[in-house]
């Protein structure tokens, strides 16, 4: 009888033991297996709009640039942020430098954030916080709206969320993806070799930057993803902070700027919109440095800033009627004859131009002065790891890339 009743008590232990363990195990969180997913190319990801400049197929010019920016805005990518955030401008300017015989290509972005369970309610925690855009006022906004918080970081689905959803061009093009994060590329249910195999059968370029301050070491599959996308990949220290040197000619171009703004006026309630976020990204530019902000005013006087969807005087040059239907909110427009009008706007779209050629003028003697200073092309973040693929990748497609 004794020795039933011991058996029985270590039976039991064994058991408790064995529960617990399994207990343990089934609630610890832990990254979804992609061998074992069923189908890790078939599932479906969610999608949020912005509003936003959107071209249609037609629109789009046959030597397109399309780039996606995935951001991992998890717990610790603070710095990432900061340097997406302050390094935009300095990217958006080397990227007008690109050109494809006589043609200026069309220029979209678009921009993804991933590993952040506050911004979304899926599963997956992945945000398009915009699709493919002309506007980089918009991309702007929406970068200095982000904000980290822990979440899962599914590099394979982000991946496979931009390609599904984003409208890639059917034209040639140079057609890339820049994913940026400092978690295992292996995390979730997204076979992320697979999926950037689709990426490159489609002739979109994916490219990888791992983030990292020294401490990890995961980085062996961030280059395999580069690899099966036919992209490069760059390892950053992200919490570095972005470097500016000021030039003698920062102030004369920022004050500039403020010539340039008196031109811009909107023809509806969506452009007045516009038009208020345009002084607002000239302000978060202008947070960081004059030099930041003079970046910013060399992108607005370059063929690539976009405001004919929202601003009188580009639109005018397209649509003369748009002034029988437009919703003018200056007074002093307001109260113009349509022949006073169509005077003031050619003379606005005249200073427009002088302004920007003195702008593009002042800006070869500040880039020129600034040869001999920090070499700042040469440090390893997130803005030099883009310029640096684009040039390269942008040559490999037969674009001609000014590196001056």
């Amino acid at each position: 009888m004794i020795y039933r009743n011991i058996f029985l008590f270590f039976i039991t232990i064994v058991g408790c033991l064995s529960f617990s363990y399994a207990a343990i195990h089934f609630t610890k969180k832990t990254p979804v297996s992609i061998v074992n997913s069923p189908k890790p190319v078939d599932m479906p990801l969610p999608i949020t709009k912005g509003s936003t400049t959107i071209l249609t197929e037609a629109e789009r010019k046959q030597n397109a640039m399309q780039i996606a920016l995935l951001l991992d805005t998890s717990g610790s990518m603070s710095g990432l942020i900061e340097q997406a955030k302050s390094q935009l401008w300095n990217i958006l300017n080397e990227l007008t430098k690109t050109t494809k015989g006589d043609d200026t290509p069309t220029l979209e972005i678009a921009l993804y954030e991933y590993g952040n369970p506050s911004k979304s309610d899926d599963k997956y925690e992945i945000h398009q916080l915009s699709p493919f855009t002309t506007d980089m006022d918009y991309i702007s906004e929406m970068l200095f709206s982000l904000k980290t918080a822990g979440g899962e970081e599914y590099c394979g689905a982000v991946i496979k969320a931009s390609l599904d959803n984003l409208d890639w061009t059917n034209k040639e093009g140079l057609k890339m993806i820049y994913i940026a994060g400092n978690e295992a590329f292996t995390q979730g249910p997204i076979a992320y070799r697979k999926v950037c195999e689709v990426a490159k059968n489609r002739n979109i370029i994916v490219n990888t930057i791992y983030c990292s301050d020294g401490a990890k070491n995961e980085a062996r599959d961030w280059r395999s993803a580069a690899t099966a996308g036919g992209g490069e990949y760059f390892t950053i220290n992200h919490n570095e902070t972005t470097a500016f040197v000021e030039t003698p000619y920062d102030d004369e171009i920022n004050l500039l700027n403020g010539e340039l703004n008196k031109t811009y006026h909107s023809f509806n309630n969506y452009g007045e919109s516009k038009r208020q976020n345009l002084h607002l990204q000239d302000s978060n530019a202008s947070s960081y440095s004059k030099e930041n902000a003079a970046k910013r005013t060399k992108f607005k006087a370059s063929k690539q800033y976009k405001t004919a969807d929202w601003d009188l005087v580009e639109n005018y040059k397209r649509d003369k009627s748009i002034l029988e239907k437009a919703v003018i909110k200056d007074d002093k427009l307001s109260k113009m004859s349509k022949a006073e009008l169509e005077a003031e706007i050619e003379r606005m779209s005249q200073k427009r131009e002088d302004v920007k050629s003195q702008i593009n003028e002042l800006d070869k003697k500040r880039v020129e002065y600034k040869k001999d200073q920090i070499k700042e092309d040469q440090k390893d973040n997130l803005g030099n790891s883009i310029i640096k693929t684009v040039r390269k990748q942008a040559k490999k497609k037969g674009y001609k890339v000014d590196e001056n």
